[in-house]
């Protein structure tokens, strides 16, 4: 099979390389699934590139990047229903502490790995599901329903924002969401009723203004570092704020009494490390919005597997409103 490996860190065009490879043999509890679409997502460039905290070099002596992508399963270990044969199926954690992931022709994961593709979902789709769909789904719904109650996005023109804005709009928030440029287009067509640009001086008072002068029961957050204090300064008594992210600034400065004479919760969200069963809970949710025909994943790019080097530049250029994706077939 062709793959696209790295033994090194450092950047793409140097350390990816396409190459041929053995098929895997699904072991006992594995399917194997023949990859149509991988998801490129950033945390897979920061895995090639090195810069997780405390890791300095590569934890295998060659690996296959990308956790998430759609594809038909092919064979079968021992212990699986050979009738998943066939299947189209969605990857989720394809590469989370393993060696080989999703961007090659052939992946074998673990049976649970591989969720059924809902009918009419195609396999661009499937292929953002993982991270971007699951982050997004726990992010809005990790606290129970949402029908009624508001809910800021922050970063609503991301991948995860857009998904979390389509979601909670779908589950009958009130959503507000910060955003600018053609971003803050791309928001209000997916769902959000006010989108305020995330630069304004006096942000936490437009917010509060968007929302009748209310503080917010819910707050999608990708730069917790960044925005900590705005979120402080808008989130309702005993809200919630999911936090997925905080590249821009790892160590938060914030006022823990003003945070905590709120009551408020920080959730911070790693969806690799989500336990199973509350993934399936999550999992079922994200295929009724699917199946409601409430949420579609934008493709701001596809790639060929041996363009993938461009495809990772791609997601550290930023930007993009939707996934960058790598098909197998090209």
């Amino acid at each position: 099979m062709r793959a696209i490996v790295y033994d090194r860190f450092g950047p793409a065009a140097q350390v990816l390389s396409l190459t041929d490879m053995p098929t895997p043999a699904p072991a006992a509890g594995e399917v194997l699934v023949d990859m149509a679409f991988s998801g490129v997502n950033p945390s897979d460039v920061k895995a090639r590139g090195g810069t997780r905290p405390g890791v300095t070099k590569p934890p295998f002596p060659q690996i296959i990047p990308h956790s998430d992508g759609a594809g038909t399963i092919s064979a079968v270990g021992a212990g699986v229903d050979p009738a998943r044969i066939g299947q189209r199926v969605w990857i989720w954690n394809g590469q989370w502490q393993r060696a080989f992931g999703t961007c090659a022709e052939q992946v074998a994961v673990p049976s649970d790995q591989a969720v059924e593709l809902p009918e009419g979902v195609d396999m661009q789709t499937g292929a953002s599901l993982g991270i971007p769909g699951l982050t997004a789904c726990h992010a809005v719904f990790g606290g129970g329903d949402v029908r009624g109650k508001t809910v800021l996005v922050q970063g609503g023109a991301g991948t995860v924002g857009l998904l979390a804005v389509k979601l909670a709009h779908w589950g009958g928030a009130h959503v507000i969401a910060t955003a600018r440029g053609a971003g803050a287009d791309h928001a209000r067509a997916a769902g959000a009723a006010e989108v305020i640009d995330f630069t304004a001086p006096d942000l936490a008072d437009r917010i509060l203004a968007a929302n009748n002068g209310k503080l917010v029961d819910r707050i999608i957050e990708p730069e917790f570092g960044v925005n900590i204090g705005t979120d402080i300064a808008v989130v309702a008594q005993n809200g919630t704020i999911a936090a997925y992210g905080s590249a821009a600034r790892p160590k938060a400065d914030f006022n823990f009494l003003e945070l905590m004479f709120k009551a408020a919760t920080v959730d911070a969200i790693l969806i690799y490390l989500l336990p199973l069963p509350e993934r399936q809970k999550v999992i079922k949710r994200l295929h009724a919005a699917l199946a409601e025909g409430a949420l579609d994943i934008p493709v701001a790019q596809v790639f060929a597997l041996s363009d993938t080097a461009a495809a990772h530049e791609a997601v550290e250029q930023g930007g993009r409103h939707g996934a960058v994706l790598v098909e197998m077939g090209q």
